[in-house]
Formats: C-alpha cells, structure tokens, sequence
C-alpha cells in the first residue's frame, strides 16, 4: 500500500481510537473496510511511533485479544488549542499586571519546573542527567537531541520543535526563562543559548559544559 493510501488509513485509525477508547484490530478493521492483516500492519507501526498502545485481554477460550488504545502522545496528535489559551492568558496578564510582576510569575514557574526536572533527573552523572532531560523535553513535544559539543566541553542539546512557539513569538522574554530554566536544572554547569529559533536557524539549542568541580565523569565520552 502505497503512502498516499496509507495517510488516510493512519488518520482514519487514529480518529476512532480517540472515539471508541479501546477498540480491537478485528473491529477497527471492520470499520475502516480493509483487511485485519492490513490492520495490525498499521497499528503496529502506529506503535513503533508511540501513539498507540495494546493491552491483552482474555474473554473466553483460546488465545487472547489485543485491544488498541491511543497513548498520551497519541491524544496530543489532536490540536487542543492550550497553546491559544495560554497566549490569550499572557495577552490579558501583560495589559493588566506590571511587567516587573508578570516576570516575576514566569521566574517563579521557571524555579518550580526545575525543581521538577531535577527530582526527575536524579543526582548521577552529568551525562546521564542531560539524556534523561531530553526524554523528558521530547514527551513535552520538543523533539530534544544531545550531541558532544565541538569544543569538547560538555554536550549540546538541541530542540527542533518547540511546544511553546507561538506564546515565544509574542512574547520573548518566555525564551530567557528557559535558559534560566535549564540553567537551574543544572546549577553545577554552565549553560548558554548557541542557537535560537527566532533569531535565526531551525532550532533552538543550549549548551551545557561542566564546571571545573564537576566529576571528570561528565566528560563526553563517558557512559555509566
């Protein structure tokens, strides 16, 4: 089947998952009027890709069934309109609040988000510490990697989708809190902005080098 004929086929399983909630490939093949095999192809690779999950069940004699159910990254597939809730939210705090008090709201959520993302993170080394930051930023929606920096001092991580583009875009000051955020997810390294998606380029990226206290651990190369 040929890509063009699986676009709708995806979409169309995608769309009655979100419907039914749990669903079996015999049923969501009946609905669609393809093939159970054909069906299972698709659902499998809609796994591979994270949007759907299956859990087993047993409803009698013989082998059990598998029903489908999208996962989190599956429900955020759909448009949900946050992103316009939080932009006209930040619109009617900036014309009512003084500035000094709306930055003083965007620190405070930055302090509380990396208080989180340390308790996530763990206290291990720094390398360690950075991937896990990166599965964390990717389930956000920011599509993270982590690369050696080229001058061999620490690791870059660079962010090619942002969750939060169109708050940023009208209001800058939410791309220093993430380099403020980022800085107190990690208060034993240095951390810089290298790249920046409004300025210039097709992502964001920060680079986080190790203080000269750090464990000689954290030097890239090394794996635990």
């Amino acid at each position: 089947m040929g890509a063009s004929a699986q676009a709708p086929t995806r979409e169309a399983t995608l769309t009655l998952l979100l419907r039914q909630g749990e669903i079996s490939a015999a049923d969501l093949a009946s609905e669609l009027g393809i093939s159970v095999q054909a069906m299972r192809r698709h659902l499998r690779t809609l796994e591979d890709e994270g949007l759907v999950e299956a859990s087993p069940i047993t409803a009698g004699p013989g082998r059990p069934s598998n029903q489908w159910r999208l996962t989190q990254q599956g429900h955020q597939h759909f448009p949900d309109g946050s992103d316009t809730f939080a932009l006209n939210l930040l619109e009617s705090m900036a014309k009512s609040l003084p500035p000094e008090t709306l930055a003083t709201l965007l620190d405070r959520q930055a302090h509380e988000k990396a208080h989180h993302y340390r308790h996530q993170l763990g206290d291990g080394p720094l390398e360690q510490r950075i991937r896990r930051l990166v599965r964390l930023r990717s389930h956000e929606g920011y599509v993270s990697e982590m690369v050696p920096a080229e001058n061999g001092l620490g690791w870059y991580i660079n962010e090619f989708h942002c969750s939060v583009q169109r708050i940023a875009e009208e209001f800058p000051a939410v791309c220093d809190q993430e380099l403020q955020l980022i800085r107190m997810t990690f208060p034993d390294c240095q951390v810089e902005r290298v790249h920046w998606r409004l300025e210039s380029g097709h992502s964001c990226g920060f680079q986080i080098s190790p203080t000269s206290t750090t464990s000689n651990e954290s030097k890239p190369g090394f794996s635990p």
